[in-house]
């Protein structure tokens, strides 16, 4: 048996806690531990963006899509909402040595306005609604479609589906019991996406003032993944037959701080998300997370970036049977945050992943 203390990582609060045969346990009375574990206390990091089983290469197989979720385990992320992959991820779901891994299937996309085989590709828009009722029976209560995207006709950024489109796919998604979020950079798709009940956003550069407030009168939620959009210029750089795309996305680039402070600011529940595979590597949470320390204080960072996405996804933490899941870190981490980087111990299921029991 396992006795783990010291102050919760964000509140300060002491925490004390039981751990046997991978669950937490009550106190046990007069019984005394076999070993105490010392440190600055957290359920761990929430990878709220994250794409297991995709890399720069494209779709990986599933001893790789493993490793990637081996990797991120090691950096202290002890659960990852999957935002789609297009291999069949479901064999890593509920696996005790890996991070809780909540799936949203695949995107949802139209031909020639996504990346390329990433997603499920509808000719006609009108069967949103019928895809996303496949994806709530395929996923693990998430849905991804893309809300915008390059049209090239158009030489920018432009909506995916119409509005009324949108409004009953989410319906579908919420009769099934699923949420949807969306990708979205631009500010002309977030109109409609809000109009139709949307749960979350993905990025979520375009935001404006009136859009925010909509933002939070409705409660839905952002994750920025401001390590992704640092490639925004490089993305621009790529697309020189399109000046108005490369204006626009160079733009969004510019003013994303200044957004995304303005998002804590308002209120907004926001999350730290890598947006791994693809051009980010696994492993980043780290660096997602002294991002965001540039636009709000450190302390309510690591609070969004833990418990409260772990009570946005329906994960309990430290409560009698749950899974031991925790971190501990050599020092304070809102004071010191570049200690994250190096967590003393890393627990998932009682196991302990990095550092000594």
């Amino acid at each position: 048996m396992l006795r783990i203390v010291g102050p919760d990582a964000v509140t300060g609060d002491e925490v004390d806690l039981w751990v046997q045969d991978g669950v937490f346990v009550p106190p046990p009375g007069r019984a005394r531990p076999d070993r105490v574990l010392r440190g600055f206390v957290s359920p761990g990091l929430v990878d709220a963006h994250c794409h297991v089983g995709y890399s720069a290469r494209g779709a990986v197989d599933l001893a790789e899509a493993e490793e990637q979720a081996r990797t991120d385990l090691a950096t202290g992320v002890l659960a990852i909402r999957d935002c789609g992959s297009p291999l069949d991820t479901r064999p890593l779901v509920d696996r005790p040595d890996l991070p809780v891994l909540l799936r949203a299937g695949r995107h949802i996309a139209r031909p020639k306005r996504y990346i390329r085989d990433l997603g499920v590709d509808l000719d006609d828009p009108a069967d949103l609604p019928a895809e996303v009722a496949r994806q709530v029976a395929y996923g693990d209560g998430w849905i991804k479609v893309v809300g915008d995207w390059i049209d090239r006709s158009l030489g920018d950024l432009a909506p995916l589906w119409p509005d009324d489109v949108l409004a009953c796919a989410v319906a579908v998604a919420h009769d099934g019991g699923a949420r949807v979020t969306a990708h979205v950079f631009g500010e002309d798709a977030i109109p409609g996406l809000l109009a139709a009940g949307i749960d979350c956003l993905e990025h979520g550069t375009g935001l404006t003032e009136e859009s925010l407030a909509a933002v939070v009168d409705q409660g839905v939620h952002l994750v920025p993944t401001m390590i992704n959009i640092a490639n925004f210029p490089t993305f621009a750089d790529a697309a020189d037959r399109y000046p108005a795309y490369a204006k626009h996305m160079r733009d969004l680039h510019a003013r994303s701080d200044a957004t995304f402070a303005s998002a804590f600011e308002a209120g907004v529940a926001v999350h730290a998300g890598t947006d791994a595979g693809g051009f980010v590597e696994h492993g980043r949470i780290v660096d997602e997370v002294l991002a965001l320390n540039r636009v709000a204080p450190p302390r309510r960072v690591l609070a969004a970036a833990g418990r409260e996405a772990r009570d946005w996804l329906g994960l309990s933490t430290w409560e009698p049977g749950d899974s031991a899941d925790l971190v501990l870190h050599p020092a304070d981490p809102v004071a010191e945050p570049a200690v994250l980087r190096h967590p003393s111990l890393v627990m998932r299921s009682g196991r302990v992943v990095v550092g000594s029991p």
